[in-house]
């Protein structure tokens, strides 16, 4: 008889604890979730009753002309367009910098052991804000796209990880890979690349994260309109919510003419669902980027990756 199949009963002592556990875990995800619920269910509830704080836990007639109306706002086709572009990109770059650094880290080079300490210090001693700006302004980045994308580009912390992680991987692979003749970048891009995806994906989830919701940049460094993220106009937005709300409500008031009271103060704007609408339009884009990544956080993906 295999013991290895019976399940030992709990005692009174592992069964509470279970309890206990559960409890505080089901009690920690609601509060993280609920915040994001709340702003949603507001945003699709009728405007006049969310106005009022009546909405806690389910949704009273429903409607999207919220989201409509804030989506058709001046600018935010293109600053949605921007800051996708600059997530997109900037993440990639950053990503492949960084694993190629730390790669680079990893193989014998002429002062590498300087090198590295010299990035390692990057980390603890920066120029400040003046010397920084100094520099975007001579090396021409100001009102320039590349200036959300080459700053962030390499991250001491990001090279840490990636040449940790290889460094964790067998070295036979690659040693095998240059006795076949294989060079740099073909160990690079062929052998390296592929077994460490999931630190490459966890520098991704953070790099798409940081570059998503940055806004300083934007504050510090443009002033060209056709250049504004998504995250600074809708903080302008957010900042002018009374005034968009009485601008969507003369808009509202001219073209539902004929619609019923109720309907027009279910559906009309005020600053409280101006500001969740646009909290809810920032936020949930990159709520799904952590999806496509997960896959990659395994452990024991090199397992048996190299026989004897």
């Amino acid at each position: 008889m295999d013991t290895r199949s019976v399940k030992q009963p709990l005692s009174v002592g592992g069964v509470l604890f279970s309890i206990l556990n559960y409890t505080i875990l089901i009690t920690f995800t609601l509060l993280c979730v609920y915040p994001f619920y709340y702003m949603i269910i507001n945003t699709i509830s009728a405007n006049d009753i969310s106005a009022g704080g009546n909405i806690m836990f389910l949704p009273r007639q429903l409607h999207l002309s919220n989201y409509r109306q804030v989506l058709s706002l001046p600018n935010f086709t293109r600053s949605a367009f921007v800051s996708l572009s600059r997530t997109v990109i900037g993440t990639s770059l950053t990503v492949l910098a960084s694993a190629f650094a730390g790669f680079l880290f990893t193989k014998d080079m002429w002062g590498r052991k300087f090198w590295y300490r010299f990035v390692i210090a990057s980390m603890y001693f920066q120029a400040g804000l003046i010397p920084v700006f100094l520099t975007i302004v001579r090396l021409g980045l100001m009102n320039n796209f590349l200036v959300y994308v080459i700053p962030s580009m390499m991250q001491p912390f990001n090279i840490i990880l990636v040449k940790t992680f290889i460094e964790s991987t067998p070295s036979s692979l690659q040693e095998s890979a240059e006795i076949d003749g294989a060079g740099t970048m073909r160990i690079f891009f062929q052998i390296v690349l592929p077994l460490i995806k999931p630190i490459l994906a966890t520098i991704a989830i953070f790099a798409a994260v940081g570059q998503w919701n940055s806004f300083m940049d934007t504050v510090l460094y443009i002033t060209d309109e056709r250049l504004h993220t998504l995250q600074f106009t809708l903080h302008r937005y957010i900042s002018q919510a009374e005034l968009i709300a009485r601008m969507m409500q003369q808009a509202q008031a001219a073209g539902g003419a004929g619609a019923s009271a109720a309907i027009r103060a279910a559906t009309q704007q005020t600053p409280a669902s101006v500001r969740m609408t646009v909290t809810v339009v920032v936020t949930l884009p990159i709520l799904f980027v952590y999806p496509f990544f997960q896959k990659y956080f395994v452990k024991g993906i090199m397992m048996g990756a190299v026989k004897g």
